[in-house]
C-alpha cells in the first residue's frame, strides 16, 4: 500500500479494478481546504487516458509491472512471437497489445510489460525510432518544395510514412514510432 505521497511518473497502480499508469500529476495545496493530488491516468488494458483527482494521504495500491526485453521473432494465426532475451522461452502475443506493429521486422528488440504477481502480458512497447529502408516511393520533382512538401513511401515491412521528397528509393530513414512519422536520413 502506497499514499498519494508516492505518485510519481511511471507508477503503476491498481484503480477502478483495472491498471493504470501515471503519465503525470499535480500537488495541489489551495489556501483554502485540503490539499489534493491532481493525476492522468493511462489504462494498461485499453490505453485510455482518465483524470482523476486524490485527496492528499489516500492509499492506493501500486502494482508490480516488469519491463522484460524480448526479441521479435514472426508473425502467424496465433499473432507475433517473440523471445524472452534471458531465459529463451518464446511467448505468443495478439496484435491488439502491440503498439505499432507495423514496424515490426525480424530482430527488433522490444520491452514486453508483465504484471509480475499474475505473469500475465500487459502490453508490448517498441523502441521511440526503427530505422527501415524504403522500399517503394515516387521520384521527387524538382521545384516543388516551396513549403514542407510530402510523399508517400512504402518501408520494409509494408508500413507507408511520409517523407520529404529527397527521399528515395532503398535509402535507410529513422521513424518515430510514437508519432508514426519521418524523423530523418540515415547515413
Amino acid at each position: 500500500m502506497a499514499t498519494t505521497a508516492d505518485i510519481r511518473n511511471g507508477l503503476c497502480i491498481e484503480f477502478n479494478h483495472d491498471l493504470f499508469t501515471i503519465i503525470e500529476f499535480q500537488h495541489v495545496k489551495p489556501g483554502k481546504g485540503p490539499a489534493f493530488v491532481r493525476t492522468k491516468l493511462k489504462s494498461l488494458t485499453t490505453g485510455k487516458v482518465i483524470d482523476n483527482t486524490f485527496s492528499a494521504g489516500h492509499k492506493i495500491t501500486t502494482a508490480r509491472i516488469e519491463r522484460r526485453p524480448h526479441q521479435f521473432l514472426y508473425k502467424d494465426d496465433l499473432g507475433y512471437h517473440f523471445m524472452d532475451s534471458s531465459t529463451f522461452d518464446q511467448v505468443a502475443i495478439p496484435e491488439e497489445l502491440i503498439t505499432g506493429s507495423q514496424y515490426l521486422k525480424d530482430g527488433l528488440e522490444v520491452d514486453v510489460l508483465v504484471h509480475a504477481e499474475l505473469e500475465k502480458i500487459l502490453t508490448c512497447e517498441l523502441p521511440q525510432h526503427v530505422e527501415m529502408v524504403v522500399t517503394y516511393t515516387e521520384p521527387g520533382i524538382k521545384g516543388d518544395t516551396a513549403t514542407n512538401a510530402t510523399k508517400p513511401a512504402t518501408v520494409e515491412t509494408g508500413a507507408v510514412v511520409q517523407v520529404p521528397l529527397f527521399i528515395n528509393q532503398d535509402e535507410k530513414i529513422k521513424i518515430s514510432t510514437v508519432t508514426n512519422s519521418y524523423v530523418e536520413r540515415v547515413k
